[in-house]
This record gives C-alpha cells, sequence and structure tokens, in this order.
C-alpha cells in the first residue's frame, strides 16, 4: 500500500551533501512503525517528504498504486486532505472551534453534509474518552486531552496513511501512554498504516516495526509490538 524506493533528500544550502539517501521502505494496511535516529538526521523531514511538504531529490513514493513525487502542489493537497491524517507534537487544534468542530475540519474540507460531519466527529470523540466534552472549547483541556482530540481528526476521515510527529513530546509518561495506546488502536482498527517519528524507545516499543534513520537508509532494531 505504500512503497517508498531509494529515497534522498540533500541539505538545500549545498544541493551537494546528502540528509538522507537509499531510504526504501514497504507498509501495508493495518502496520504501524517508528522510525528513530539522531537530531538532524532528518526524521521530520522524512515525514514532510511523504507528505508532499518538501521536495524530495531521488527515489519515488507511491501510495495506493499513486506516484506521489510526480504531483504538482494541487493535486497533493487533495490527495492528503482524503488520504493523510496527522498528529503533531503540539496538537495544533483550531482554538475557535468546539472540540467536535476541530474532529469535523477534516470531513468538512472533503466537503461531507454537516449532520455527517458532526456524527461522525461525535463518535470518534466517544472512542477517545472524551464525548461528555464535544461541545467544549480546547483552551479548557489537558495536554493529553488535548492530543486525543487530535487523534481524533487524524482518523476522523478513515485516511490510508497516518503520520506522526513526537506525537507525546509535550506529555507526562502517564499521559503519554494512554495516548499512545489510543493511536495505535486507532491505526489499526481502521486499516491505515501508521508512520510515527519519535526520540522515545516507549514509544517506539507500540509500531509493528523500530526503524532508525540514518544517512544511508534505514536500519532495522530490535523491539515492537
Amino acid at each position: 500500500m505504500l512503497a517508498i524506493d531509494n529515497l534522498s533528500k540533500r541539505f538545500d544550502a549545498s544541493r551537494e551533501q546528502a540528509l538522507f539517501e537509499r531510504v526504501s521502505l514497504r507498509l501495508a494496511p493495518g502496520e504501524s512503525v517508528a522510525i528513530m535516529g539522531e537530531s538532524g538526521v532528518g526524521k521530520s523531514t522524512f515525514l514532510n517528504c511523504i507528505a508532499g511538504l518538501e521536495p524530495v531529490d531521488g527515489g519515488r513514493i507511491q501510495l495506493r498504486d499513486r506516484e506521489l513525487t510526480v504531483l504538482d502542489e494541487d493535486a497533493f493537497a487533495r490527495l492528503r486532505r482524503r488520504d493523510y491524517g496527522f498528529v503533531f507534537q503540539a496538537f495544533h487544534l483550531l482554538p475557535h472551534l468546539t472540540l467536535a468542530q476541530n474532529v469535523a475540519l477534516p470531513l468538512w474540507l472533503l466537503e461531507q453534509d454537516e449532520a455527517s460531519a458532526d456524527g461522525r466527529a461525535r463518535a470518534l470523540l466517544e472512542r477517545v474518552g472524551l464525548a461528555h466534552r464535544a461541545d467544549d472549547w480546547p483552551r479548557h483541556l489537558s495536554g493529553g486531552e488535548m492530543q486525543r482530540v487530535a487523534i481524533a481528526r487524524a482518523l476522523v476521515h478513515e485516511p490510508a496513511l497516518v503520520l506522526c510527529d513526537e506525537p507525546t513530546g509535550n506529555l507526562d509518561p502517564a499521559r503519554a501512554l494512554g495516548v499512545l495506546e489510543l493511536l495505535f488502536e486507532g491505526i489499526r482498527t481502521t486499516g491505515a498504516i501508521g508512520i510515527l517519528v519519535t526520540h522515545s524507545r516507549l514509544a517506539a516499543a507500540y509500531a509493528h516495526r523500530i526503524l532508525r534513520l540514518t544517512p544511508l537508509g534505514l536500519i532495522e532494531e530490535p523491539g515492537g509490538a
């Protein structure tokens, strides 16, 4: 379902030295992988390349038999809207929208009718234990609660691919465990592909496989669910 072959990315300034190269990966529906590595090796950049937010300098990315590296910006934006879910360290909830509205946002962008979007959003909030807060505002939530809303938003439109960049980086260990359980359960039950970038070995252990990103590609590490 997701095939990455010989992906390479070079530093913006010189374009001569590779940030990483020869990165190849295969992932099937419902499968998740954790990407670890030293600071500065390009883990977040790797996610941005998969999301079409940064250009690649070589290689190919294919999702559902569609070649992504040849898409123009508009085509990739439409693909992201439909097939991608994102969970970030900083949550990125919109403060002027209620929790239900924040979760429904991906469905609004897909032009789903308001009643259906609201029903789906509230069902996802129930799954993450926040149905009783659906009409509340993000400012009233703890960090762990905000990340649970972000997970519901990432999964509400049943994306093919969920990209997570340090999703528990702002949480204490107890809250992080609950968030990770919800995140990976959601990826499995929706049949999405999950890619988690993290410095945390605890977080990485929830994924099926743990890989370390190096300048010369991905190296399999022990561990994983």
